[in-house]
């Protein structure tokens, strides 16, 4: 188990910058969840950087609206979206208070809490089952964290009051790779998604 009294927690400078250095620097990085029957965490592998008004696949390109204002400020929340009419997304706004800009976590590797995850999730462990399907892709990782929208839209990663916390434990991802982002149609072919070369739960093909 992770020793969280060692985890240096992520601080809100840390996300006031362009969201293309915050997703390549979030990988490695722990996402942590504090539950009344333990700890979850999962080591991050794998990002989209969202560039807010300049930025077609963003949700904040259309402006700042209800739906969408946690990714115009300030750094460092949660912001929560449902797609597909089935799942749930997880995202954390950058730059300063007032303009937009965001990363989309898309997979992590389980580290600790697994069992309670996989449970969350309906998957097996255990010699048949397939770790990777617990949090690899975007909706299976809010999933196996229990994130919702009502639950944790807007939500600080930075506050120590938060459930739902990033820290960094010492972990050096030895190689980044970037390629185009996933699923989208509109700014498709901009360099903005982020990846630990080689790990398995990366989604998608591995590269």
């Amino acid at each position: 188990m992770i020793p969280i009294g060692r985890v240096a927690w992520l601080k809100e400078e840390f996300f006031d910058r362009d969201p293309r250095r915050v997703a390549r620097a979030l990988l490695g990085k722990l996402l942590i969840r504090k539950t009344p029957r333990g700890v979850l965490a999962g080591r991050i592998v794998e990002t989209e950087a969202y560039l807010g008004e300049d930025d077609e696949a963003a949700h904040s390109f259309v402006g700042k609206t209800a739906r969408n204002a946690v990714l115009f400020g300030p750094p460092g929340r949660a912001y929560v979206y449902f797609i597909y009419g089935n799942h749930y997304c997880l995202n954390v706004s950058c730059l300063r208070d007032g303009v937009a800009g965001g990363v989309l976590f898309r997979a992590l590797e389980p580290v600790v809490g697994i069992e309670e995850m996989a449970a969350a999730r309906g998957v097996r462990t255990g010699i048949r089952g397939d770790l990777r399907k617990i949090s690899s892709g975007p909706g299976r990782m809010a999933a196996a964290f229990g994130v919702t929208r009502e639950r944790d839209n807007d939500k600080s990663f930075v506050s120590a009051k938060s459930d739902l916390r990033i820290g960094a434990d010492g972990y050096r991802v030895r190689r980044v790779i970037v390629t185009p982002r996933i699923g989208i149609v509109k700014s498709a072919v901009m360099p903005l998604r982020y990846l630990v070369a080689g790990n398995r739960f990366v989604s998608g093909p591995r590269v």
